[in-house]
């Protein structure tokens, strides 16, 4: 596939166009008259559909309204209604995008902040966990996939928290229907919403001790919904003591920080991490500096702090995107509006200097893509990158030690063109290496098993130029490959794959242990042998598959 055969803005429209047509399609094809099914809560009664002999409720409150008094505030329980509530569809996303037009927020002598929140080619590609249900301050709330309610039975519990970093996302992505999971693991699978961005991650709680746990509300608010489970997910069918967290990138970063939240502990019982890395969070001082930022940009003293909790949405949106473009740094999870350190919500960084103990006991899985990057980036230039150019990136990336770099992932890849070996080592530097290092901090802790995998599998779709993009995995976790099909191509080698690594997904969170008969024997992660699951067209197990590259990782990222 050439450079001239396709430009950047016809890439990513024609793959949009593509995405929504065939999930239009798909779900209008299997429409079905669906019955009707009620099942009992402790706040209330909600009636749900009953499609393909899975239950389904959508929208269900675990959580009161946060606008007003609650916003910034931890959460709280939703008000008891009388009757029968629908939960039929998805319920509203958290706030998170710029209004339009946004209102004049000054950024400096820089342009104008995007309107998106992240340069990412798959929101192009439909599956960016964006939802077109709305967005509002009443969206604490989650949804979930059983094969029955009330019938004495107590399946594994597999939670999933989206992607989106601590910015945006949605748990109403189409990709993330529990349907095929319940069908074929006999399992209870729940996707949620929770506060993001400034509204969930926003510190107040060294300038007013009114705001106190103000930085941690969305990952309360995650709490929380692990709470009702353990309250009401008897009644559809689950286990409260066998709870999966499971997410990929944003949500595997919410899994890691939930790992070192004292007042999650015991609330799950298995994590799975795909392509999420959150070695630290943010640090308290500029968690503070940043809650002043935006208290400047909004024209609020801190005398009049408590104004902020009923200034209109689009005016704190606008601020935060603002200030997103003034800290000017991809990493936003570290510097940005995400969780911080709290003596008592989040005491240590989760794997800062070593592994938090707080859930040490958990087992856990997880791993990586071998191109992440592809997935990371609308630079479209990066696919067709010349050798002289190649070097500029990576220098960019590793400075002084760019070369060595090259010349040793170039000794593994003979056959790599420029553009795939810079992405290989844009890959590993910001998550393979970090993701190897947390499975063997996590492994020293000497209690919950570890479990690696690194995804290698291509995707067929644009001619194969993403190859392992980041995203790719879950569509496999979920069983969902062929609803995203233009991630995936949806054909009998996703398929196949699909077969084998949802079905370890579900050994993992009925049992902790992701064994299956379909995969070779997986073994526990420790830091002599650094067992590897390889998931590709043939999975293998890799004894320290990528040893050289990791210890040139691991020292140029002082790992």
């Amino acid at each position: 596939m050439s450079n001239s055969g396709i430009s950047r803005r016809d890439f990513l429209w024609r793959s949009s166009l593509a995405t929504f047509s065939s999930i239009f399609l798909l779900d209008k094809a299997s429409a079905l008259t669906p019955d009707l099914i009620t099942a009992e809560t402790s706040f209330g009664k909600v009636r749900g559909l009953d499609h393909r002999n899975i239950k389904v409720f959508k929208g269900i409150p675990y959580g009161g309204n946060t606008s007003g008094a609650n916003r910034f505030m931890p959460p709280v329980d939703p008000p008891k209604w009388t009757g029968i509530r629908d939960a039929f569809e998805y319920g509203h996303s958290a706030p998170q995008s710029l209004p339009n037009p946004a209102p004049v927020i000054s950024t400096g002598n820089k342009p104008s902040p995007p309107s998106s929140s992240g340069p990412s080619i798959f929101k192009a590609l439909g599956v960016s966990g964006e939802t077109k249900t709305g967005e509002g301050e009443d969206c604490l709330l989650l949804n979930v996939w059983t094969p029955a309610i009330n019938d004495g039975r107590k399946r594994p519990v597999m939670l999933w928290l989206h992607g989106g970093g601590f910015r945006g996302g949605s748990g109403s992505n189409p990709g993330w229907d529990g349907t095929n999971l319940c069908l074929r693991g006999d399992v209870v699978v729940i996707t949620i919403n929770h506060r993001l961005n400034v509204f969930g991650f926003a510190n107040f709680s060294e300038l007013n001790a009114d705001f106190t746990g103000s930085g941690q509300a969305g990952m309360l608010d995650i709490v929380h919904a692990l709470k009702w489970v353990r309250t009401n997910i008897e009644q559809f069918g689950g286990d409260p003591n066998c709870v999966m967290i499971f997410g990929q990138s944003g949500g595997g970063r919410k899994c890691e920080t939930l790992l070192a939240m004292p007042s999650a502990k015991g609330l799950f019982h298995r994590a799975a991490i795909e392509s999420g890395i959150a070695m630290k969070i943010v640090d308290r001082d500029i968690a503070t500096r940043n809650a002043r930022l935006l208290l400047d940009k909004l024209g609020i003293s801190l005398n009049d702090i408590h104004k902020i909790q009923n200034m209109p949405l689009n005016q704190i949106l606008a601020a935060h995107f603002a200030l997103n473009h003034d800290l000017g740094d991809n990493n936003l999870d570290t510097i940005g509006f995400a969780p911080s350190l709290d003596d008592a919500l989040l005491p240590n960084h989760p794997f800062y200097p070593n592994a938090s103990a707080i859930s040490a006991e958990v087992p856990v899985l997880i791993g990586n893509t071998r191109t992440e990057s592809t997935g990371l980036t609308s630079d479209i230039s990066l696919f067709y990158l010349d050798e002289d150019n190649m070097h500029k990136k990576v220098k960019e990336l590793l400075k002084d030690g760019s070369e060595d770099m090259i010349n040793l992932y170039r000794k593994f890849n003979h056959n790599a063109t420029p553009s795939e070996l810079y992405f290989l080592i844009a890959s590993d530097f910001s998550y393979g290496a970090k993701t190897m290092k947390i499975a063997e901090q996590r492994a020293d802790l000497g209690k919950g098993d570890v479990f690696l995998y690194y995804f290698a599998w291509e995707s067929p779709v644009q001619d194969g130029l993403l190859k392992s993009p980041h995203n790719i995995e879950w569509p496999f976790a979920f069983d969902n490959v062929e609803i995203c099909s233009k991630l995936t191509g949806g054909g009998p080698d996703a398929m196949a794959l699909a077969d084998k690594v949802s079905d370890a997904w579900i050994a993992f969170a009925r049992t902790g242990n992701p064994n299956t008969p379909k995969l070779p024997h997986w073994p526990v992660y420790n830091k002599k042998d650094r067992a590897t699951m390889i998931l590709n067209n043939k999975n293998f197990i890799e004894l320290d598959p990528f040893k050289e590259q990791r210890i040139a990782m691991f020292k140029a990222l002082n790992l």
